[in-house]
Formats: C-alpha cells, sequence, structure tokens
C-alpha cells in the first residue's frame, strides 16, 4: 500500500482556517481512503508521498532526506503579502521570513493552492506554473449543517439571544485584514440587529493593529458579542444561531468559515474581492463598503423573498465545495503523483 506522510503543525494554534483546512483533508483521506493508501500524520517515515500542511523549519529540514521523502506536496495556505496584513513584526525578521516562506515552497515538488488567483503570484516568486495544482478547500456535511428550527430557537435561548432577533456571525482571527472595524461600524448602525464575532487573536500581541482591535474586543457595542476562539466542534452551533454569515475582509485566499457556513444553511454576505469571482461566483451576496453592507443586511432582514434566494445560492456552493465531491478529485491527485 502506497504511503503518504502528513506533516503539520496547524492545530497547535487554534482559530486558524490553516488548521480547519487540514483536518478535513485528514478525514477525507482516513475515512474514504483508508483501503488505498497507508495514512501517517507527523512522522519521519520513507513515503511515496509527504504532503506539507505547514512551513515548520523542522519539515524543511526533512525536505533534503529526498528518498525518504519520496514526491514533496506543499498546502499554499498564505503568501508574504497577505502575511503582510496580519502579523506585525520587526521589519529584519519580516524580511527573513518572508524569504523562508518562498525558499520553502521552492524546495516541493508540487504546490496544491486553494484558490486559483494565487498561481500567477507564485509565477512571479519563480516557481514553474506546472508544479502549481489547484484543489479547492472543502467542508464536511457532517460536521456543519443546518439544524432543526426548534434547536435553533433553543440554542438562541441558551446564549440569552431573542428568538425573533436578526443575526449576523463573522468567523476569523480578529484583524484588520478580516475587516473587523468595518464589521463593528454597520453593527453600530444597525443596533437593532445582533452581530457576533467567533474568533480571537490566535497570534497574540504581534497581530497587525492588536492595541486598537484588544479595546474593542474588551469594549464591543452593545449589539456585538465577542464569544472568543470557538472550537471547530462548537461551531455548528453558532452558524445555526445565526441568519447571515458577514465577512467584510480585504484580503483572504479561500475562508473555511464560508464553506462552515453555506454548509450550515446560511446565506453569505462578504466584499466584492475579484478572488471570490472566479471561485463564489453566483453564491453570495456582495458590498463594496459599510454603507453597502448595511443596506444589503437591512434587505434581508425584512425581505423573506431576497433571504431566501440568498440561502439557496448558497446551498449550490455548498454542494460545489463539499466533501462528496472533492473526494475523487484528491485521489485523482495522488494517483497521479504515484503514476507520474
Amino acid at each position: 500500500m502506497n504511503r503518504i506522510t502528513m506533516l503539520s503543525s496547524a492545530e497547535k494554534v487554534k482559530g486558524q482556517g490553516v488548521a480547519s483546512a487540514y483536518r478535513e483533508l485528514v478525514n477525507l483521506m482516513t475515512t474514504h481512503h483508508a483501503d488505498k493508501y497507508d495514512i501517517a500524520i507527523n512522522t519521519y517515515r520513507e513515503s511515496e508521498i509527504t504532503h506539507y500542511h505547514t512551513i515548520d523549519f523542522p519539515f524543511f529540514l526533512s525536505t533534503f532526506a529526498k528518498k525518504k521523502r519520496g514526491v514533496k506536496v506543499g498546502y499554499v495556505h498564505f503568501l508574504p503579502e497577505t502575511l503582510d496584513e496580519s502579523l506585525e513584526l520587526p521589519w529584519i525578521a519580516k524580511k527573513v521570513f518572508y524569504k523562508y516562506v518562498i525558499w520553502f515552497y521552492k524546495r516541493m515538488d508540487v504546490l496544491v493552492v486553494v484558490n486559483p488567483s494565487f498561481i500567477p503570484q507564485l509565477v512571479a516568486y519563480g516557481i514553474p506554473e506546472e508544479k502549481i495544482k489547484y484543489i479547492p478547500n472543502f467542508v464536511s456535511a457532517k460536521t456543519f449543517y443546518p439544524m432543526a428550527t426548534d434547536e435553533k430557537k433553543a440554542l438562541r435561548k441558551a446564549h440569552g439571544i431573542e428568538e425573533d432577533a436578526f443575526i449576523a456571525i463573522g468567523v476569523g482571527q480578529v484583524q484588520h485584514r478580516k475587516g473587523v472595524l468595518d464589521f463593528i461600524d454597520v453593527a453600530k448602525q444597525l443596533p437593532d440587529m445582533q452581530f457576533i464575532w467567533a474568533g480571537g487573536f490566535s497570534f497574540g500581541k504581534i497581530t497587525a493593529g492588536y492595541k486598537e482591535l484588544k479595546e474593542i474586543y474588551d469594549h464591543p457595542p452593545a449589539n456585538v458579542t465577542f464569544p472568543g476562539i470557538v472550537e471547530r466542534a462548537d461551531m455548528n452551533t453558532y452558524y445555526n444561531m445565526a441568519d447571515v454569515l458577514f465577512l467584510p475582509s480585504f484580503n483572504e485566499l479561500f475562508p473555511m468559515a464560508i464553506l462552515e457556513g453555506m454548509s450550515s444553511g446560511l446565506p453569505v454576505l462578504l466584499r466584492d474581492l475579484e478572488l471570490y469571482e472566479g471561485i463564489l461566483a453566483g453564491n453570495y451576496l456582495q458590498a463594496s463598503d459599510v454603507a453597502g453592507f448595511k443596506a444589503q443586511l437591512e434587505r434581508m432582514a425584512t425581505d423573506h423573498a431576497y433571504l431566501q434566494d440568498a440561502k439557496e445560492a448558497a446551498e449550490k456552493g455548498a454542494a460545489y465545495y463539499s466533501e462528496a465531491r472533492l473526494i475523487g478529485l484528491w485521489q485523482q491527485f495522488y494517483d497521479g503523483l504515484l503514476k507520474g
């Protein structure tokens, strides 16, 4: 049986989409392909394929044992420019680390990107396009799913939320890049709605804009709740309490939260970013600024038909990025590497 080894430290830091994507793939492989591949995690055994999910320095050193690693696959969840808007590092540390990120990617035989918009950016860093493969993120409908109406009512009651309240939920690390300030501004202009941001400061004080964001996090408007970093096993309950997933991010890759929300039955409101056009076209509502977000939320709260259309659009997205569809894609990818 062909051996595939997964190397990852993603789950050491809570509240990251990287960890969610890693866990989904491991679950898929061990559940659906256990009879085809011998899967191991975080060992340095000899393997036909070694799949690097994170860029730890010990993992980098392991790439030099070429015969033991087999085909080296790197998962690209970020580029230096996306990190630049997430972390505040001393300039010299930033310069060295960003070079290391690209150096790590260049050590791979194949790179898997979760968004096709990253392909030209990697090529610009000198990585041949033929080494790059696009395979989107996905979520399991067993983990994220719509609950029954009475269950949703019970959840709201347990969290002290009115049964008929209109709730918008945001998910992710509390960062400027995630559009948290716009999320708060919209909430201030819609005091009759409830807003929840599930996430925290996964990287502590080196988070970009930490001081300003921590003040808001500790003293939010009356209609905004920050429950902190929520365990992934509990996130489905938060999605099911809400009426819409609202993510006003300025820069993203392919947020797992979008797929989780869609799979949980929520319509999705996003900023009109170019990177969403090729992967989510027709599956979400969009706006470009606070006024636009406010108008979209007001219409969803008062126009049932508009809200229902948005839900149905999101359901199509959930089906397209489901575990059921991605099972075959990953098998095809790994089999292709083994044959090639």
